[in-house]
C-alpha cells in the first residue's frame, strides 16, 4: 500500500517541486496534500517538512505538525543536518532528518524506513547543491540557498535572523546576499524586497489542491 504523504512548505513552487521530485515513485506514495502555510487536514503517514525559508527543523512549524493527531510521522527536509540539530528535533518527536542534497532515491528510502517505524538521520556534504525540487527565482539564476536568503529578506528578516532561520553563519549569509544581488541586479535591501515581492517571494497562503506531477506519473505507468 502506498505511503500517504503530505508535502509541507509556505511556498507553492517549493511543494510543487518536491512533488515533481517524487514523480518517478508514484507507486510508493500517495501525495494527499501539498500545503502552503496551512494545517494538514487529512490523515497521513508522513508529513515531509521542507525548511525552505522556514524556521529550523525543531521550530514552531514542526511542533505544530507533531501536535497534529492525524500526522503519524514528521520528516524534516533540511540543508544542514548536524547531530545536534537532528537530536533536538528527534527529542521533540521528529522521525527523520534528511539532507536536501541527497538524490531522490535516498529520500525515498528514508521515508520508507520512517514508515516502517525507524528513526532516520541522513546528512551530506554542505558543499553540494540541491539535486531536485524547485524554488522561487530559479528561472532568474538563483541557487536554492540564494533564493532562500532573498525570501527571508522579503519577509523582513535581518541578517542575524536569516542566519538563525537558515542555520548559516553570518558571513555565509552576507556572501549569499552579495551573489544574489548581482544576479537580480539590485544594490540595496529595499530594492531586493521590492524585487522579491514582484517575483513571488512572499509566502503563499492557500492550500494547493492535488499533486498533478505524481498523479500524472501514476497514470502514465498504467
Amino acid at each position: 500500500m502506498a505511503i500517504r504523504l503530505a508535502l509541507v512548505n509556505d511556498y507553492e513552487v517549493v511543494v510543487r517541486g518536491l512533488s515533481s521530485m517524487l514523480r518517478n515513485y508514484a507507486d510508493d506514495f500517495e501525495v494527499v496534500e501539498l500545503n502552503a502555510n496551512t494545517e494538514v487536514s487529512e490523515p497521513v503517514d508522513i508529513a515531509l517538512f521542507d525548511v525552505f525559508a522556514q524556521s529550523s527543523g525543531d521550530g514552531e512549524d514542526v511542533h505544530d505538525l507533531l501536535a497534529n493527531p492525524i500526522v503519524r510521522h514528521v520528516v524534516v527536509y533540511a540543508w544542514n543536518v548536524t547531530p545536534a540539530m537532528a537530536r533536538r528535533a528527534m527529542d521533540h518527536g521528529v522521525s527523520g532528518y534528511v539532507s536536501k542534497t541527497l538524490p531522490a532515491h535516498e529520500l525515498v528510502e528514508a521515508l520508507h524506513a520512517v514508515h516502517a517505524g525507524g528513526k532516520v538521520v541522513l546528512g551530506s556534504s554542505s558543499k553540494r547543491s540541491a539535486v531536485g525540487g524547485d524554488w522561487p527565482g530559479r528561472e532568474e539564476g538563483l541557487t536554492a540557498r540564494e533564493a532562500e536568503v532573498i525570501a527571508l529578506i522579503t519577509q523582513g528578516l535581518s541578517n542575524s535572523d536569516i542566519a538563525l532561520h537558515s542555520s548559516l553563519s553570518i558571513n555565509s549569509v552576507k556572501s549569499y546576499i552579495r551573489s544574489a544581488y548581482r544576479k537580480i541586479g539590485v544594490t540595496s535591501r529595499t530594492n531586493a524586497v521590492l524585487w522579491g515581492v514582484e517575483h513571488g517571494f512572499h509566502p503563499d497562503r492557500a492550500r494547493i489542491e492535488g499533486p498533478p506531477s505524481v498523479e500524472s506519473s501514476r497514470g502514465a505507468a498504467r
